[in-house]
């Protein structure tokens, strides 16, 4: 019974048993057990991207009036598997004049930094790797590596467009962590906590609907972290050559690869843990196997309205994208983070502490926020210059205006 409620601690615990059993000393046994597992989640991570290279194509597809795959095996569901084989047998080329560290480096870099975060992220009550004090911060401190790893790979490419994608990515990136950490710091008053499984303990209201205006503002941010449409400025092939990864080809290429799509879920694990309570539900507790049924759910429903935006919302300019951030995001959340430490600490000063009185007065506030948000945004939107159309307005094309020349 105990297999059936939690699968993945008593699997752990024969492992620990097994070890223990060929006389290993306990710290060696600590040393192997936390390295199974590392391995493992590792692994399982990267044939997951398998799944949502093939669901992304043909989720996309649908909704743009494509099939999407649909040659290769039932569904398509080979063809996946097909692009795999063909970066593995991608001939491989490194330009001339490259600088070999950073070149190298940045696909390793990309990938790993999406794959630990997963090593703090509480999947159910007792399915995690660490449960860090400072789990926020390790989260925001190994994705800046991701960040990292594209300012290395335009740098050391020795091309002039590669260079001007990895400025244009770190432009947009700086200019969106700002807003996230901002309202990520909201979760962490709320909880009292930087521990993601503290901040999923203390969740018997979800985050959501205590502030909902910094769950928007960390979900439009953390769509411009990942790159994804309409923020995929990094990656504008139409204007830059498809940007920083030009240069990459074969398994280097197919790292960035894996790395943007590992990361669009990624941050649908880190929305769904941050602000929809994670794991918990009914009899999540008592019964950890579900508790991930939970959370597995809560994170497709925002990875599919991440794919959703993606497919529908058209790409913003770099101005556009720069000035939404710096202009909007940014002293908002500022202002939402300020108004609700200051109302969070006068009602715990009056002893109120149920979250639940103190429910409507957080949501009145995020309300009259987004209401200025919104407010300041149309009248930027109609203070905006209208592009002239130099030389006028042209003919229009009419049957009239049209001669028989004599041969």
């Amino acid at each position: 019974m105990d297999f059936l409620k939690d699968p993945v601690t008593f699997l752990a615990n024969q492992l620990v048993l097994w070890l223990t059993g060929l006389g290993l000393p306990e710290g060696v046994v600590r040393f192997l057990s936390f390295s199974i597992g590392a391995a493992i989640l590792a692994t399982s991570s990267l044939l997951f991207v398998i799944f949502l290279i093939w669901f992304e194509r043909k989720l996309i597809g649908r909704v743009q009036d494509r099939l999407g795959p649909n040659r290769l095996g039932p569904f398509g569901l080979f063809q996946p598997f097909a692009d795999m084989l063909k970066i593995f047998t991608k001939e491989y080329v490194t330009p001339s004049g490259v600088d070999p560290v950073p070149y190298n480096l940045a696909p390793v870099l990309a990938v790993s930094s999406v794959m630990a975060i997963w090593a703090v992220i509480p999947f159910a009550n007792t399915i995690y790797g660490v449960d860090l004090d400072v789990g926020v911060v390790f989260v925001l401190a190994v994705g800046g590596l991701a960040q990292l790893g594209i300012i290395l790979a335009g740098w050391g490419s020795n091309n002039k467009y590669a260079l001007l994608g990895g400025f244009r990515a770190l432009a947009q990136l700086l200019s969106y962590e700002i807003p996230m950490v901002i309202t990520l710091l909201i979760p962490v008053m709320l909880a009292g906590t930087l521990s993601l499984t503290g901040m999923v303990t203390a969740q018997d209201v979800p985050f959501v609907a205590v502030a909902p205006l910094a769950a928007l503002i960390f979900f439009i941010a953390n769509l411009a972290e990942v790159s994804r449409a309409p923020f995929d400025l990094p990656e504008a092939d139409s204007e830059i050559v498809a940007g920083f990864n030009i240069e990459y080809s074969g398994l280097k290429f197919g790292f960035f690869y894996v790395a943007e799509f590992l990361h669009g879920f990624t941050s649908a694990l880190l929305f769904a843990t941050v602000f929809l309570g994670g794991w918990r539900g009914p009899l999540a507790e008592e019964i950890p196997i579900l508790g991930f049924i939970y959370f597995a759910i809560k994170t497709s429903l925002v990875y599919l309205t991440i794919l959703l935006v993606d497919a529908t919302v058209p790409r913003f300019r770099i101005d556009q994208l720069l000035n939404f951030s710096w202009k909007l995001l940014t002293p908002l959340a500022l202002a939402l983070l300020v108004a609700m430490a200051l109302v969070d600490r006068a009602m715990v000063g009056m002893g109120v502490e149920s979250i639940w009185i103190r429910l409507p007065v957080f949501l009145a506030l995020n309300a009259g926020l987004f209401a200025a948000g919104a407010y300041f945004l149309d009248r930027a939107r109609r203070r905006a210059p209208r592009p002239v159309v130099s030389g006028g307005p042209r003919p229009v094309a009419r049957p009239e205006n049209f001669t028989m020349q004599p041969k």
